[in-house]
């Protein structure tokens, strides 16, 4: 029973957005079209996923609607238009720190109900040098140097790029960190997570823009050991202790595995309804 009544709920957010976008949109409002960051193709429309696999009716209308008009630029500073990050109700926008690209709790319960609902996939042939990470940004910089700066706070580094010293918070533990090696990267979405999802069957080019990805909410910078907690698991094997992030955590994941059209187990896809939920308590 608890799965049927989380699967209603899922797609009961996507009903509610034909409703609120009805009362928001402008009629003959156009559209804005949303484009790849050109650092991390091929990710195919990476902005609009959440309209992926919805009815007809609710993209219709929730590409029309002026919500979008206030979207603000997301932490990758890259001129690219971002997904909007305001509440769940199109009101006072939530606090999802330094974590870009979060998309709003009813767009990410839009493509929650989208996604294609499947068991994991084999783990054969599985390494994380199929995912070549923390690739060179420029100059001396790589990906993991620009996450613990995006999310740090007085963050400074050597002539080599490399961090020396700095204070993050974790969001999944609310532990203050101000050690550098005492931090780590975070793929919310785990790269063998992403294998048994669909990876699996990428090329290597795709496969290191979905490691690097800095325009979506994919990489943050978290505690050693939460990150470490966590592994490879979903949320429905493991959630972050601190349960206010729940709502911030689920959009992002949810963002993660729409954007690169990758595969949810039915418990998972229940456990991220669960964790969307909370974003209205």
């Amino acid at each position: 029973m608890r799965r049927v009544v989380h699967r209603v709920r899922s797609n009961r957010l996507a009903d509610q957005a034909v409703v609120a976008s009805g009362r928001t949109c402008k009629s003959g409002q156009a559209a804005h079209a949303q484009q790849s960051d050109e650092r991390n193709e091929p990710v195919m429309g990476r902005q609009q996923w959440w309209g992926r696999g919805v009815a007809a009716l609710a993209l219709v209308a929730v590409a029309g609607c002026s919500a979008a008009d206030g979207a603000a630029s997301d932490g990758a500073n890259d001129g690219q238009p971002s997904v909007s990050s305001s509440g769940a109700d199109g009101g006072e926008a939530a606090d999802n720190g330094t974590l870009p690209g979060v998309p709003t709790a009813m767009q990410a319960g839009m493509g929650l109900a989208g996604l294609t609902v499947a068991a994991h996939g084999s783990m054969s042939g599985y390494s994380r040098s199929k995912f070549p990470h923390w690739a060179e940004q420029g100059e001396r910089c790589n990906t993991r140097d620009l996450v613990l700066e995006r999310d740090g706070a007085d963050v400074k580094r050597d002539e080599e790029c490399r961090t020396v010293s700095g204070t993050w918070v974790s969001v999944y533990d609310d532990v203050t960190v101000t050690e550098a090696p005492e931090i780590d990267i975070d793929h919310v979405v785990p790269l063998a997570n992403a294998w048994r999802s669909g990876a699996s069957k990428w090329n290597e080019e795709k496969r290191k823009a979905f490691a690097n990805d800095l325009t979506g909410p994919q990489l943050i910078a978290v505690s050693a050991a939460s990150n470490r907690a966590k592994g490879d698991q979903s949320p429905d094997q493991w959630q972050p202790p601190v349960k206010t992030y729940w709502c911030v955590y689920a959009r992002a994941w949810t963002a993660v595995k729409a954007a690169y059209e990758l595969s949810v187990t039915e418990p998972e896809k229940s456990m991220l309804t669960e964790m969307l939920d909370t974003c209205a308590s």
